[in-house]
C-alpha cells in the first residue's frame, strides 16, 4: 500500500531558555557563583503583541512622544493582526520599537514586508508600561492592558533589550533602522518544524528528507527577502554557521557591514535609572581610531548629596596608553579633569570626578559636550582625541536624579571668637611632618 501523507513545513526561529542573546555590560561586578538549583521553568513567551504608547516629551527622539510597541513571539497568526493593526496607525508615522525572542519565520518576513509598504523607523527597545503598575510586564493582568487596543504610557528602555532570531529579519522591513549601543540584535539556522498528516506514519528517511528540502526552502525564502530589503547576503551565510540552539549577538561592525545600521558612531541619551542605587547614564559605541573594531563607552553619574554628585566614565583597557587623561568640557565656563590613574577590573578602566550641581547644569544647558582623551606616544608626544556627544536627556535626568538625593547640609555658622594674647612659646625640637600617604595611612 502506498502511503500518501500531506507535509507541512513551519519554518521557526525562536530563542528558547538555553539561548539568551547576551546583553551589552560594561564593567560588571564579579559576585561568587551561588550553590547549584534546578532550572527554574521557563514560562511561555506571550504571542506577539502590538500598541501604540505614549511617553515623556522627546521619548523617541527629539519631538517624539508616541511610538509603537511590537513585544512577544512572532506566532503563527501574527501577520494578519499585524496589518489590521497597522493599517490604522501607519498615517501617524511612529517609530516602531522591537521587543521579541523571535518565533515563526513566514510570517516575520510577510510582516516585514508590509512596514516597507512606508517609510518607518524601527529600533530595539522594550516599551515598560505606567498603567501595569506594579505588575510585571508579562503578567496576564499587562498583557491584557496592552491587547486592548488602547494607547496607554510608558517608558522605553534599550538596555539589554534583545530582537532575536525572527526578529532582525522583520526589522529589515523598515527603512530605516536604528540600533542603540546597549540593545541586542542576535541571529541563527532556522529549525524546521515538520508536520505530516493521512494515513499511516512517515519513516524516518522520509522525515530527514522533508526537513532537508524544509531547511532549502528557508534559504531561498530568506535571501530572495534580504536582497530585496537591500541587506548584504553575508548576514544569511553568518546565521547559517549558527545552531539554532545556539545564538550570535551582532557586533557592531557587522551591523553596519551588512547595511542593517550604517552609523559609525551611536549613542544613548543621557537616562536615569532607579533600580538599586539611583543613577543617570549615557552609553555610545565608536570607532577605534586606525582600524574597523569599535568600542562601547559609558558616562555614570551618582549623587551624594542634591550639591555634589561623582561622574564616572567606563572604557575598554587602553593597553598602549601611556600617561592617559580624560576630560569633559561644555565648550565654555567648565572642563573637568577625571582622576587618574583609573580603577581598572574585568577589562575596563574606570574614571571618576568629583563635580558639583551647578557644573552639572552647566554641561546640561549646552546640547553637546566636549570629550577628550590623551596619552601619550614613547617618543614623548601627546596625543588627543576629541569628540562631542549630545546632551539629550540630561537636564531631565539630572531633576530626576535630584529628586532622590539626601538634602545637602548647610555649612555651620562661622561664629567670631574674641582674640586673646597668649605667651609666646619655643617650637618643639623635632615637628612631626606629614609626608604623601601618610594621611591614608592613618585613615585606616
Amino acid at each position: 500500500m502506498t502511503l500518501r501523507v500531506l507535509l507541512v513545513a513551519t519554518l521557526v526561529l525562536a530563542c528558547g531558555p538555553a539561548m539568551a542573546a547576551p546583553t551589552a555590560t560594561i564593567a560588571p561586578i564579579a559576585r561568587p557563583a551561588p550553590a547549584a538549583r534546578p532550572a527554574p521553568r521557563t514560562p511561555p513567551v506571550p504571542p506577539i503583541t502590538f500598541y501604540v504608547a505614549k511617553g515623556a516629551a522627546d521619548a523617541c527622539g527629539p519631538g517624539c512622544d508616541s511610538w509603537i510597541a511590537v513585544e512577544g513571539q512572532v506566532d503563527s497568526g501574527a501577520a494578519p493582526r499585524f496589518r489590521k493593526f497597522f493599517q490604522k496607525v501607519r498615517d501617524r508615522k511612529l517609530p516602531i520599537y522591537f521587543s521579541s525572542p523571535g518565533g515563526n519565520l513566514d510570517q516575520a518576513l510577510a510582516m516585514g514586508a508590509m512596514l516597507r509598504e512606508k517609510p518607518v523607523t524601527a529600533r530595539v527597545a522594550r516599551t515598560v508600561v505606567r498603567e501595569c503598575g506594579f505588575e510585571a510586564q508579562d503578567s496576564d493582568v499587562c498583557l491584557k492592558l496592552k491587547q486592548s487596543g488602547r494607547e496607554l504610557h510608558g517608558e522605553l528602555w534599550t538596555r539589554g533589550a534583545t530582537c532575536n532570531s525572527a526578529c532582525p529579519y522583520l526589522m529589515l522591513g523598515a527603512t530605516t533602522r536604528e540600533i542603540a549601543p546597549d540593545a541586542v540584535l542576535a541571529v541563527h539556522s532556522p529549525k524546521v518544524v515538520v508536520h505530516f498528516s493521512g494515513l499511516g506514519v512517515p519513516s524516518p528517511e522520509m522525515r530527514a528528507a522533508a526537513t532537508v528540502r524544509g531547511h532549502e526552502r528557508a534559504d531561498r525564502m530568506v535571501a530572495s527577502y534580504i536582497v530585496r530589503m537591500g541587506i548584504d547576503i553575508g548576514l544569511l551565510d553568518l546565521a547559517s554557521t549558527v545552531k539554532f540552539e545556539d545564538i550570535h549577538a551582532l557586533t557592531r561592525e557587522e551591523i553596519i557591514r551588512f547595511g542593517i545600521d550604517r552609523r559609525e558612531r551611536v549613542e544613548t541619551p543621557w537616562i536615569f535609572e532607579n533600580i538599586g542605587r539611583s543613577t543617570v547614564r549615557k552609553i555610545a559605541t565608536l570607532k577605534n581610531d586606525g582600524d574597523k573594531s569599535y568600542r562601547l563607552s559609558q558616562w555614570r553619574l551618582f549623587c551624594f548629596n542634591t550639591d555634589q554628585f561623582e561622574l564616572d566614565f567606563q572604557r575598554p583597557v587602553a593597553t598602549s596608553s601611556v600617561f592617559p587623561t580624560v576630560q569633559i568640557s561644555n565648550g565654555g565656563s567648565t572642563s573637568l579633569y577625571f582622576k587618574s590613574p583609573p580603577i581598572k577590573a574585568l577589562g575596563f578602566e574606570i574614571w571618576g570626578v568629583r563635580v558639583s550641581r551647578a557644573q552639572l547644569q552647566s554641561l546640561a544647558d549646552v546640547p553637546q559636550f566636549d570629550f577628550t582623551e590623551t596619552s601619550q606616544t614613547q617618543d614623548g608626544r601627546r596625543l588627543a582625541h576629541s569628540a562631542t556627544f549630545s546632551s539629550e536627556g540630561l537636564a531631565g535626568a539630572l531633576d530626576s536624579l535630584l529628586a532622590t538625593c539626601p538634602s545637602a547640609k548647610p555649612a555651620p555658622a562661622l561664629t567670631a571668637v574674641p582674640f586673646t594674647a597668649a605667651p609666646f612659646t619655643a617650637a618643639p625640637a623635632k615637628v612631626p611632618v606629614q609626608t604623601i600617604g601618610a594621611r591614608d595611612n592613618a585613615a585606616k
